[in-house]
């Protein structure tokens, strides 16, 4: 895949693209500053971004106004962000952004080589790939799925970590089709229509993040 990358750390950003190099993917652009981001983007179309939230000039969230504004000019850009810490706030506006192709990642996770790889691939694919301290403290501060049971919300916290069926089985030690059951109740407690399972996985995730 082609990928932009926006990072002021040198050595890290340089760590990034040896990463994904050597995992057969291609570095078409790189951002040292947030005023470099979007017209990198625009010039490359990249097939995702990788963003850190914090850029100089301002080093407060030049990487997430980036995102945001790359997203309204390359509708459904799928962006991986990266962050020293959990921002709740910066977390909660991108996935009001939709949160089909949006990952938001720990930059100690970039040292786990495969989660971050499977991570990049996921969110390139249209997938979601949330940091799970990232949705742990989303959870914690966004609370109206009191109606959930705890099995239900461990369920929904894989689901926005933007595992499929098969993976939130196996780590809950539980059959598939137990799991495509708890994901109905999900469904059907937060009032989401009928549909495509897709988009109610998305709206399911959006509905705690955003309410």
């Amino acid at each position: 895949m082609r990928i932009v990358i926006a990072e002021d750390n040198t050595l890290l950003r340089e760590g990034i693209v040896l990463l994904v190099k050597s995992a057969g993917h291609e570095v078409v652009g790189v951002a040292g500053s947030g005023p470099e981001i979007v017209p990198a983007l625009l010039a490359h179309r990249p097939d995702i971004a990788v963003l850190d939230v914090r850029m100089p000039p301002t080093f407060r969230d030049e990487g997430l106004r980036a995102a945001v504004e790359a997203r309204k000019q390359l509708p459904g850009l799928p962006v991986l962000v990266l962050s020293q810490y959990v921002e709740q706030a910066y977390a909660t506006e991108l996935l009001a952004t939709g949160a089909n192709g949006t990952g938001y990642l720990l930059k100690d996770r970039i040292g786990r080589v495969e989660e971050f790889l499977d991570a990049l691939e996921r969110v390139a694919a249209g997938g979601t790939a949330l940091d799970p301290e990232v949705v742990t403290q989303l959870m914690n501060r966004h609370d109206p799925l009191d109606s959930l049971t705890a099995r239900e919300r461990e369920v929904l916290h894989l689901m926005a970590q933007g595992h499929e069926n098969l993976a939130i089985a196996e780590r809950l030690v539980v059959t598939e089709r137990a799991v495509t059951k708890h994901i109905g109740n999900i469904f059907r407690k937060l009032g989401l229509p009928a549909g495509d399972s897709g988009h109610r996985r998305v709206l399911a995730v959006l509905a705690y993040v955003n309410s």
